[in-house]
Parts: structure tokens; C-alpha cells; sequence
């Protein structure tokens, strides 16, 4: 379980603990609940993760819902004066990755390398599976520099029910490949921007593991099709 939730489940014991000494055993028995329910939904179970410069792995935990050509985000297609390195803009093949509450919610980076910018941009809790989420929802973009010129984008976009995106990288960090890198609260979505001339190694209604799925290779062009069965 991750430190985040720790907080969380002890509040919701102790409201549990107290009903019982009040004798009142269902409220109890709901905070009870309540509590597994937190110790699940901030599980952070260890993932191996495939090596090789060229692999781009899953970010999170889901489904995959969308899989199209979009233009990058703004925030990491433009100049701000830093120094760093930014993507451009033209559209590139954008995967969308949608995380319900009963998925593992911590985010592992995709990528080894440099962080080059970490952007929050507050917004609205649309429902994360719809395609206008990656533009009017709170959301967080990353920025990560393979080192050899190649950049891969992501953006943890909350949900719904989503209410806050926790970071625990900064610009500047160096970083392994499915390194944890934040994670959102409570059901969510992340986005991966493929670099050009790369493909995608996964179908959409497939489900995907964070730090262990690979998402694509740098520089394979390879359509898939998946069959439902």
C-alpha cells in the first residue's frame, strides 16, 4: 500500500472503531468496508518491468479506450523560456489508457530519461473516457528525454470522481523506466504521446499493467488488429 492512502484508511478505522463502541455495529461494518476498499484502491504492487532503450511501456493500470492522431498538448509543444526541451506540433498517434477505481492507480513513467517539464493545469471532473477530458479535465503533463533526442509526453488526467493528481517527480529528475512517478484519486485516465514513426503494439479493449505492458517500440511500424474472444 502506498503512504498516500495510510491517512485515509486510519480516518475511516477510527470513525469505524468508534461506532462500535457507540453500539452501532452497521455503521461500523460500512466504515469497515470502507476502509478495505482504501487499502485496495492505493495498492502499489512491485511490476518488472521489460528492458530496452526502445520499449515505451504503460504509464497505468486500465483499458485501452483511444487509440488516434491528435496534436500534442500546448503545454509541452511550446517554448516556455526554460530551456527545455519541448515536442511539436504536429499530431502524433495519442494512446489513452482509462483507469476505473478498482484498477491500481498509481503511474510509472513510460520511458527512461530526463524530466523536462511537469505542467498542472486545473480544469473540470469530466467522466475520463471521454475524448474531451485530455483538454477541459484537471490534468498533469510530463515531459520525459530518452537522452538521444527521442521525447515521449503523458498526461494523468483526473476523472470523475478524481480529485486530486499527486506528483512525485519534479523537472530535472532522472528516471528509470516504470518508475513510479505520481499517482490520481480515485478513477482516471492517462494519455501517451508516440513519437513519430511509432506504432502502437496494443488494440483498443485491452487491458494493460503499468511498468510491465509495452506500448510500443521507438521507431516500429507495425499495425495490429485484436480479435474479442
Amino acid at each position: 500500500m502506498h503512504a498516500e492512502g495510510r491517512k485515509f484508511a486510519l480516518i475511516a478505522a477510527a470513525i469505524g472503531v468508534v461506532f462500535i463502541i457507540l453500539g452501532w455495529q452497521w455503521l461500523a461494518w460500512i466504515f469497515a468496508i470502507l476502509t478495505f476498499c482504501i487499502l485496495a484502491f492505493f495498492r502499489d504492487p512491485r511490476r518488472v518491468t521489460p528492458q530496452g532503450d526502445r520499449l515505451i511501456v504503460a504509464p497505468a493500470d486500465g483499458l485501452i479506450t483511444l487509440i488516434g492522431r491528435v496534436p500534442p498538448p500546448r503545454e509541452l509543444t511550446v517554448d516556455d523560456g526554460s530551456g527545455t526541451q519541448f515536442l511539436g506540433t504536429e499530431p502524433v498517434l495519442r494512446i489513452s489508457i482509462f483507469m476505473s477505481v478498482f484498477d491500481v492507480h498509481i503511474n510509472r513513467a513510460p520511458i527512461a530519461g530526463t524530466v523536462q517539464r511537469v505542467v498542472y493545469i486545473p480544469g473540470k471532473f469530466l467522466n475520463a473516457d471521454l475524448d474531451k477530458a485530455s483538454e477541459e479535465n484537471e490534468r498533469q503533463h510530463i515531459l520525459l528525454d530518452r537522452g538521444n533526442g527521442t521525447l515521449i509526453g503523458f498526461t494523468q488526467i483526473a476523472g470523475l470522481v478524481a480529485r486530486r493528481i499527486v506528483p512525485f517527480v519534479k523537472a530535472g529528475d532522472i528516471i528509470a523506466c516504470g518508475q513510479r512517478v505520481g499517482l490520481i484519486r480515485f478513477g482516471s485516465r492517462v494519455d501517451v504521446y508516440l513519437p513519430e514513426g511509432t506504432d502502437p503494439l496494443v488494440v483498443l479493449g485491452q487491458r494493460v499493467v503499468a511498468g510491465e505492458t509495452v506500448l510500443a517500440e521507438v521507431g516500429r511500424q507495425q499495425v495490429i488488429e485484436g480479435v474479442s474472444q
